[in-house]
């Protein structure tokens, strides 16, 4: 992304926001939001060094990740048309609307190379609001990768440009973490959508 985008992006927006509202790192997290780093996301969950890109939910946002629910950063994506927008509120469905499920409660996730960026969200409805809002998603898997003795209760959620299979769904985890466990994928769901998000 040229500087000169960010800066008439981010000139905009501070001369209708106080200077109390803005951080350099939030409009460093949104300019990192682009389409050619997958959305901060540019090594895939099923590689190794992979690490979400965004959060999306109204829990505390893990660490190092911009939330994308509102507030500075949802300006600033709107500002710079980079192709992630923050959703609205997203309904919910236990299947979502304008999506057919390819697959469910799988203990493996998919993996493909129409792999376009991966986050963590709180629920099923969550990753399928994100993934109306990425430029080309079509396909969406969410799934608990259990990475640690803790746990966590966030899902993983991976979207993709084209639908997939479950025969797609080949990542089972088996990777060692720094605490000594071995992670391992549970309620792993698959959505193709009936049109691409444009």
């Amino acid at each position: 992304m040229r500087f000169s985008t960010i800066f008439t992006a981010f000139t905009a927006l501070v001369s209708g926001a106080s200077a109390a509202n803005f951080s350099t790192e939030t409009v460093v997290s949104a300019a990192g939001l682009t389409a050619q780093n997958f959305y901060g996301a540019p090594i895939p969950p099923w590689k190794v060094g992979h690490y979400p890109g965004w959060y999306y939910g109204h829990g505390t946002p893990p660490v190092g990740l911009p939330c994308l629910l509102g507030g500075l950063i949802c300006e600033l994506l709107k500002l710079l048309h980079l192709g992630l927008y923050c959703p609205s509120p997203p309904p919910h469905h236990p299947s979502p609307p304008g999506y057919s499920q390819t697959f469910q409660n799988l203990t493996c996730a998919a993996q493909d190379d129409s792999y376009q960026t991966y986050g963590l969200v709180d629920t099923v409805a969550d990753c399928q609001a994100m993934c109306d809002t990425v430029s080309g998603c079509t396909f969406f898997n969410s799934y608990h990768d259990v990475n640690g003795k803790d746990g966590s209760p966030l899902l993983t959620c991976a979207l993709f440009s084209k639908c997939l299979p479950a025969s797609s769904a080949d990542n089972c985890g088996g990777q060692s973490q720094p605490d000594g466990s071995i992670d391992f994928i549970t309620n792993s769901d698959g959505f193709c959508k009936k049109k691409a998000t444009a």
